[in-house]
């Protein structure tokens, strides 16, 4: 029995003495464990100084991008399609042959609008010609009666009395002097003072002159009705006159309408090729090779062509941001297509009333493309004020972000201190911060991804 309880104990004490040591040896390695732990750790970092600079401030607002200038290319005359030069995509230069029509009719229709002209000027010479001859019928006429009145003694304007013709006044005169001396021999011959011949002769002198007078004036008749009818000549032929200038005026309507019938023929042979009225693109193309088109037909367009060199971006403005914006202002815009650039516009246009639904001011600004930025891309636009504001910048590379928050890390007494910040736009390699620094703080701009806050740090 002996033997047995002496092994049972030299068993339990190797056992014993084998816990011992393995607890000894636990504890040195934990102590040595909690002695690197303790050990200081230190960062090799770089630093660079926050600064502040003037900023151009500004808001943002979102637009779709449009065409300044699109239009439908449609003919103005009929005709039948022989040639096409562009395609879907192309780029056309402003006044580019489009497409060409079939000539042959609109020529032989200058032809004959050309002939109709030669016959009115024609017309109207001849028409002239007689204004020339029936104007020389007038001075002809007009000298006829110059001649009449010279023959009669007339002057002109004469009132054509024949009471006052000098022959008429003269044999009137002789026989007013005949009547007193015939009534004196009537007296004389009736107291016996004179011969029964006497008083005859007296009488005979009277009833000659008598015979005289109605001469006269038969001859004054018929001057007068010669200068009258030279007159009438006169007024004929000035009708006459009149009569050929109308018809000069009805030839020259004439030639002037075949004139506008040649200009409108050659306007129709000068539209059988239809141009490019607009520098731009092709977005759609509607006319085939050999297609017959007609103006007067539904939907006769053959192209529309878009300007893309300056785009139109049209955004709302919020309310409180109306009286930021104005024309002229610079706008900065950036689209998905290209996140690493930004195009520049100005705004050109301001809507005059506000959208009583949504609350917002729509303004149109103008953008160059560059041959980039195409109609249809969704675009942020950048509008900047006119009043700049200091702003803390930082190098980007001090920024580091974790699970959404952003911080940087100021170095100060040789330790890193972190400070949680917000961030605004960049400017080359800055960044705004907005909050949380202040200037001439020193910033990690290395190893920021090692740092912590309160961990020791070598510069």
């Amino acid at each position: 029995m002996r033997p047995i309880k002496f092994i049972s104990f030299a068993i339990i004490f190797t056992s014993l003495a084998l816990f011992l040591t393995a607890c000894s040896s636990s504890k040195a390695e934990s102590t040595n464990a909690n002695v690197n732990k303790n050990a200081p750790q230190i960062v090799d970092v770089t630093t660079e100084n926050s600064i502040v600079r003037d900023l151009p401030t500004y808001f943002e607002a979102t637009g779709t991008l449009a065409s300044d200038a699109q239009t439908d290319v449609a003919p103005t005359v009929a005709g039948k399609i022989i040639e096409v030069n562009f395609d879907v995509g192309s780029y056309v230069n402003k006044g580019d042959v489009l497409v060409r029509l079939d000539p042959r009719d609109a020529q032989i229709r200058l032809e004959q609008s050309q002939r109709q002209a030669e016959q009115a000027a024609a017309q109207v010479e001849q028409s002239k010609a007689a204004v020339k001859q029936a104007e020389a019928a007038v001075e002809q006429a007009k000298a006829n009666m110059r001649q009449q009145q010279i023959r009669l003694g007339l002057t002109e304007g004469y009132d054509f009395d024949i009471n006052k013709f000098s022959q008429v006044i003269s044999v009137k005169a002789q026989l007013d002097l005949a009547e007193k001396e015939l009534k004196r021999a009537e007296k004389l011959l009736e107291t016996g003072d004179v011969s029964r011949s006497f008083y005859d002769q007296r009488l005979a002198t009277r009833n000659q002159l008598l015979g005289q007078l109605e001469e006269a004036k038969s001859n004054a008749a018929i001057s007068i009705k010669a200068i009258q009818t030279a007159m009438e000549g006169v007024k004929t032929a000035q009708a006459q006159v009149g009569i050929a200038q109308a018809n000069v005026g009805t030839a020259q309507a004439a030639y002037n309408t075949a004139l506008a019938g040649v200009d409108q023929a050659r306007k129709f042979v000068s539209d059988t090729a239809i141009y490019a009225p607009i520098s731009g693109y092709i977005s759609e193309r509607v006319a085939d090779l050999g297609e017959y088109t007609n103006p007067n037909a539904p939907n006769t367009k053959i192209a529309t062509i878009l300007r893309t060199s300056i785009l139109r971006l049209r955004v709302d403005v919020p309310e409180q941001n109306i009286g930021k914006v104005a024309v002229g202002q610079s706008v900065s815009l950036k689209v998905s297509a290209y996140p690493d650039r930004n195009f520049a516009g100005t705004i050109a246009r301001i809507l005059p009333a506000v959208n009583t639904t949504s609350r917002t001011l729509t303004v149109e600004a103008e953008v160059e493309s560059g041959g980039l930025l195409k109609p249809g891309l969704f675009a942020t636009a950048r509008i900047a004020q006119t009043k700049s504001e200091p702003t803390v910048l930082v190098p980007a590379k001090a920024v580091r972000t974790d699970g959404g928050v952003t911080k940087v890390f100021v170095i100060e007494n040789g330790r890193a201190t972190e400070k949680l910040v917000q961030l605004g736009d960049t400017e080359n390699d800055l960044i705004q911060v907005k909050t949380g620094l202040k200037e001439n703080e020193k910033v990690a701009v290395s190893n920021v991804d090692q740092l912590f806050d309160g961990v020791t740090v070598r510069q």
